[in-house]
């Protein structure tokens, strides 16, 4: 499924190579023909955005995006925080995973990336890729929710994302996410604030009606895997 690649390509560092290759990604998009109307159409705006805009100019909209706000970030655990030692195992497992579907991640990258993710979704079937997307919709309907505060067309990816997703995000665990401020990108003494604050968890009740804490997460990704090993690749 390469709408999943081009979804990956799209929330990556934008680069000269990335616009030259807006006509592709969206060629991809519509021969697959994947996105229900309006998440295609949030997509098309995206890509013209990219391909139309000044490549420093898109450099810098990035870095303010997602580099420098933790509730923007694109690593999935940077949302459901836990114990350090068990976030280094589902960091493990979620490597793991990847290696079996033949990915190699590169070193400076984290398994939770979801761009990473994003790729390896688009060598699963449709059906296991939708069940995984549905352990995270609640992450990527809380993205969405506050890239569309802030104007930005990047929210389109996360829209489609929860679309696509087999499981619905629960509205109570999106609105615990949402809780959490936003900072100021330009503010870095609040920046620096907001790194070190204590490690926030999902009480007992959240847990109990299917939030996806890591430890969920990576069992069901676990699950999906093991359905998928016995199942022909769709590419």
């Amino acid at each position: 499924m390469k709408t999943f690649k081009v979804l990956s390509a799209l929330l990556c560092y934008p680069t000269q190579d990335l616009v030259r290759a807006v006509p592709e990604l969206e060629a991809v998009l519509d021969s697959e023909g994947m996105l229900p109307g309006p998440g295609r159409e949030a997509l098309h705006r995206l890509c013209a955005d990219i391909a139309g805009s000044d490549i420093y100019d898109l450099q810098e909209r990035y870095c303010l995006l997602f580099d420098r706000s933790r509730t923007l970030a694109l690593h999935l655990f940077e949302h459901v925080h836990g114990e350090s030692r068990d976030r280094g195992q589902a960091m493990v497992d979620l490597k793991a995973m990847y290696e079996q579907a033949g990915l190699t991640i590169a070193a400076n990258e984290l398994p939770d990336y979801v761009p990473l993710l994003l790729e390896y979704l688009s060598t699963q079937t449709d059906q296991a890729a939708r069940d995984v997307l549905g352990q995270a919709s609640h992450i990527f309907a809380a993205l969405a929710a506050r890239l569309s505060q802030r104007g930005s067309l990047y929210a389109g990816v996360f829209e489609v994302l929860v679309t696509l997703a087999q499981e619905a995000p629960q509205r109570a665990v999106v609105e615990e996410l949402l809780r959490s401020s936003d900072t100021d990108p330009m503010d870095l003494a609040a920046l620096d604030a907001a790194w070190e604050d204590e490690e926030i968890r999902f009480g007992p009740a959240a847990q109990g009606q299917g939030a996806c804490g890591h430890e969920s997460l990576i069992a069901r990704l676990r699950h999906a895997r093991r359905a998928v090993d016995a199942a022909p690749s769709s590419i």
